[in-house]
């Protein structure tokens, strides 16, 4: 198999999934409702940098040792359940009675990475991401159809993690693009606010599948 049909292979086999909504969404929808567009190219980046952490470990043989434990992928589904649950709860709490956020908001998850980084768009998708055990799962499971052993093996996943950050990239501009033009729709404090909240919503039922799932 060639590089290029590789690649497209991947591309087909992983785009259903790209396409369904999950925490990365949600994060985007909270944000450029809160701050506008400029807020998008943070949670893009954020994700597409979980997706090549998750090829890194792959690489690494990580996440084989990590799948190969049923203790320890139990231990980081709860993680990212928990992280995404807390993420929703903080959410919910920064969107102020009118949309606004309460001064003393309690900070996001992740305060042991400190300061700003803790807060921002770029910190909570990577995070959301490389917690993701269903994200670690493509690239155990997915990604080694398209791979040739003959071929050097990092060289291959780059190229399929690239591809897969490069069809979520597309699929979280789309949605930039179309809450954008919705911009008047949700330039009142009501409905950003209520935004904020159906993601916090959203946020935590996918906590609570990732716990509940076996």
């Amino acid at each position: 198999m060639t590089p290029q049909a590789a690649a497209g292979g991947f591309a087909l086999a992983v785009l259903p999934l790209v396409a369904t909504p999950g925490a990365s969404l949600a994060l985007l929808v909270r944000h450029v409702a809160d701050a506008g567009r400029r807020r998008a190219l943070p949670v893009i980046l954020g994700t597409a940098g979980g997706l090549y952490a998750h090829a890194a470990m792959a690489m690494a043989g990580l996440s084989t040792l990590v799948a190969g434990s049923g203790l320890a992928f139990t231990a980081l589904r709860l993680l990212g359940a928990a992280y995404l649950v807390g993420l929703a709860v903080w959410t919910w709490r920064s969107a102020g009675p009118r949309g606004e956020r309460r001064r003393g908001a309690s900070a996001p998850p992740g305060r042991w990475l400190g300061g700003r980084l803790a807060s921002s768009a770029w910190a909570q998708s990577l995070l959301g991401n490389v917690l993701n055990p269903k994200a670690a799962a493509i690239y155990l499971t997915l990604a080694p159809q398209f791979l040739d052993p003959a071929r050097p093996l990092g060289r291959q996943l780059l190229l399929l993690a690239s591809v897969h950050a490069l069809l979520v990239a597309s699929w979280l501009g789309l949605w930039t693009a179309l809450l954008t033009r919705a911009g008047r729709l949700l330039a009142g404090p009501g409905p950003r606010r209520l935004l904020a909240r159906a993601s916090a919503v959203a946020l935590l039922l996918l906590g609570i599948r990732s716990a509940a799932t076996l």
